[in-house]
């Protein structure tokens, strides 16, 4: 009786899994199959498959749309702030992780804070600081801004996974020779390459899609970021949305790309590395 009632809950549950998935993947597969459509039968037919495959819209968007530039742009905005938040957090982490002073509890809350106080409520501070600093208008500010953004999570990812490292482990490096950098970087970061995994998948997402501080911050065309350039599609009285639908699959392209390399370790990291902290 005990099997049966398990079976009919696995049952239960791969049932609302596959509902979930479907959820998940409609949208994704809908903006594809709108993406191969002319613009007359997406208006007319918008959740129908298309009639015959149109390929103008990707066609379009890199021969008259300067679309490479906009994904260059954002791909360098996205990859250089992951790496400079991976490196900063790391360093922070480790020194929070493994110190016992008196102040270490009071700057990981304040560090942890960035978690709970949304980085857009300082806007105008961040516009004041960035004008100061002449980064207005610069590719640079913006990697400034998503690194201030996404350290809270990752120092919270990488603190968990630090502590469940054994001190004994860097007190034997210490014993060999081995000086605080290189324990860091040959000793502990290997282990941590789950929380990595976890840290950049997480951040690339939202650092990839956002749209919000680019249309503060980004006022010259060349500079404009992807999604922020696929606004400019949206016209005033038409709009082009094969264009629009095309520039949105491209868009997605490295996000799922990214996912599906680092998938088994971003689970990982999420289930294990957050539970000691």
């Amino acid at each position: 009786m005990r099997i049966t009632k398990v079976k009919y809950k696995d049952a239960l549950i791969q049932a609302l899994l596959f509902i979930y998935l479907i959820f998940t993947v409609y949208p994704v597969f809908l903006m594809v199959i709108t993406a191969l459509k002319t613009n007359a039968e997406i208006i007319k037919h918008p959740l129908s498959m298309p009639i015959k495959l149109n390929f103008s819209g990707f066609i379009k968007i890199f021969t008259t749309q300067n679309f490479a530039l906009y994904f260059r742009n954002s791909f360098f905005v996205t990859v250089l702030s992951i790496l400079i938040t991976v490196f900063v957090s790391i360093l922070l982490s480790y020194a929070l992780a493994r110190y016992k002073m008196k102040y270490v509890n009071p700057l990981s809350i304040y560090f942890l804070a960035g978690m709970m106080i949304p980085i857009r409520l300082g806007v105008l501070y961040i516009n004041e600081l960035l004008n100061t600093l002449n980064l207005i208008d610069s590719l640079i500010g913006l990697i400034l801004v998503y690194t201030a953004m996404t350290i809270p999570f990752s120092m919270f990812i990488f603190m968990g996974f630090i502590k469940m490292v054994p001190v004994e482990l860097d007190e034997s490096a210490y014993i060999d020779g081995c000086s605080e950098r290189k324990i860091l970087f040959r000793i502990i970061a290997p282990l941590i390459k789950p929380a990595v995994a976890t840290v950049t998948i997480y951040n690339f997402v939202p650092i990839w899609n956002d749209v919000y501080f680019p249309l503060i911050f980004i006022h010259s065309p060349e500079k404009k970021t992807l999604l922020l350039a696929v606004t400019i599609f949206f016209g005033q009285f038409q709009t082009d949305w094969s264009l629009v639908f095309s520039a949105l699959t491209v868009a997605t392209i490295p996000v799922l790309t990214i996912y599906l390399v680092g998938s088994k370790y971003f689970i990982r990291g999420l289930t294990s590395g957050a539970l000691k902290g």
